[in-house]
């Protein structure tokens, strides 16, 4: 399953290089970083996180950087059924679809579709060939180090990636792997990433 973004690289000339790989194969690693990194309320929000929603809003309005305050579910299915782009009516659009696949689909299935179809990087979609790419290696094999790494470039994989390590990104790396470790108890995360 391809999605409209890949398409989109596509059409510009941009190779892609996309991997789907079932949940079992996706590596724990990985799981427990995206979720440090990404969505730390996944295992028990219903699809949408009202507190990073409102914080995004307040920061935005601060005038700071543009920030997002969407969830793993959220990015799932903007990315599967919809459209890239900012508006009110593909948000409305985004807010149903992933209530919906939270009914639907539930907590495991949503990851392993993410894990499949997030980019990481320029033209490389899913941990697959993010894994393969970055380390030469499977994505069950990656080290926390690894997956941190990988986590670290979303939202922003063509500016920010393993190829590309700046200070910031380093920082990021550093502190997903402390969210990791913090995450790693409890008992909500370890049944969502568990096989």
């Amino acid at each position: 399953m391809g999605t409209f973004t890949m398409l989109n690289d596509l059409l510009h000339g941009t190779s892609v290089s996309y991997k789907p790989i079932n949940f079992d194969q996706q590596g724990l690693q990985i799981k427990l970083a995206v979720l440090a990194s990404e969505d730390q309320k996944f295992p028990s929000h219903y699809g949408v996180d009202v507190g990073a929603i409102k914080s995004a809003i307040e920061n935005n309005a601060k005038g700071k950087k543009i920030r997002g305050g969407s969830t793993i579910s959220q990015q799932t299915a903007k990315n599967i059924f919809l459209w890239q782009g900012r508006s009110w009516i593909r948000k409305g659009l985004e807010a149903y679809t992933t209530l919906i696949i939270e009914f639907v689909w539930g907590k495991k299935r949503i990851l392993e579709h993410y894990l499949n179809i997030a980019e990481m990087g320029q033209g490389i979609y899913g941990i697959k060939a993010a894994a393969m790419h970055y380390y030469n290696t499977t994505p069950e094999k990656l080290t926390a180090s690894q997956a941190a790494w990988i986590a670290a470039s979303l939202p922003n994989p063509k500016e920010m990636n393993p190829d590309k390590k700046t200070p910031r990104f380093i920082k990021k790396q550093k502190w997903i792997l402390k969210q990791m470790n913090n995450l790693k108890g409890f008992k909500g995360v370890k049944k969502v990433i568990a096989n």
